[in-house]
């Protein structure tokens, strides 16, 4: 399943692209990560993550890799092994007093164990509304941050 979310973010771009692009913060964001631990890298081209998700078979672990980076503007996070696999690229557009946030994504059912395998295409479509819901509390967090706070850690 293949998706584009946009998200317009009243906070300055650079913050807005160097919190979405540490994938360390996505626990505070994202309600399927439980942890996430930086493997390799420092946060750039070539970075490495394992992420701890439940999912709606059980928990799972997935090993991700920044694919693409481009300081301030756009970074991709792309699954290299685990169940449901994904790439997720984030691009950041500042745009007047606010950032606009486009999530371009894919992301399969795949890998999905127990009864959870049978729902398939019907999972892919639980998880954009997810997704959706995901962003909106990224969105909150950003916004509730001091205007001066380059970094949210």
């Amino acid at each position: 399943m293949s998706f584009q979310l946009t998200l317009d973010i009243k906070a300055p771009a650079a913050q807005v692209f160097d919190f979405v692009a540490d994938f360390t913060t996505m626990p505070r964001w994202y309600s399927a990560v439980r942890r996430v631990e930086r493997v390799e890298g420092t946060h750039g081209l070539g970075t490495r993550y394992q992420v701890y998700r439940d999912l709606p078979g059980g928990p799972a672990r997935n090993d991700v890799a920044i694919t693409t980076y481009a300081a301030g503007d756009e970074v991709t996070f792309t699954s290299v092994s685990g169940p449901t696999p994904f790439t997720y690229r984030y691009l950041v557009r500042p745009s007047g007093g606010t950032t606009t946030l486009v999530l371009e994504g894919t992301i399969s059912a795949a890998g999905l164990t127990g009864p959870a395998a049978l729902l398939g295409p019907f999972a892919e479509k639980l998880f954009s509304g997810g997704m959706r819901d995901n962003l909106g509390t990224l969105k909150q967090i950003l916004e509730a941050a001091p205007r001066h706070q380059r970094r949210i850690t």
